[in-house]
């Protein structure tokens, strides 16, 4: 999915007037992204002069790190919410389980949509 990084975005509504969706849309001279309107169509990585609409991609460092910054709040809070330091290791393997579980929806979903590429 496409981002805006806002400090090169200068609100030339390029972007806006490129969307086929309408997805996008000009506040205080940056550009907006509805989302849940994206077509992922890429039009707007494309036609952005200035390059700020950017690639998802570059988002997973932080998400990961976001990532395993949540489980150790989750594993700091049971560790002092019930009472022993065996809750830690717990909690960190219950996240785990949560995120594995993440991966196979997302696998699942590729090879449905995958098979759907396949016949068109």
């Amino acid at each position: 999915m496409p981002w805006i990084k806002e400090e090169d975005c200068t609100g030339c509504g390029v972007c806006v007037e490129a969307c086929p969706a309408g997805a996008i849309t000009l506040k205080d001279e940056i550009v907006r992204m509805d989302m849940s309107e994206c077509i992922r169509c890429g039009t707007c990585h494309d036609v952005c002069p200035e390059e700020a609409v950017r690639h998802d991609s570059e988002t997973i460092p932080q998400e990961v790190a976001d990532n395993v910054a949540y489980a150790e709040r989750c594993a700091e809070a049971c560790v002092n919410l019930l009472g022993s330091p065996e809750e830690g290791p717990k909690c960190i393997n219950r996240c785990i389980k949560y995120f594995t579980r993440a991966k196979k929806v997302a696998e699942k979903t590729i090879e449905k949509l995958e098979a759907l590429q396949s016949a068109q």
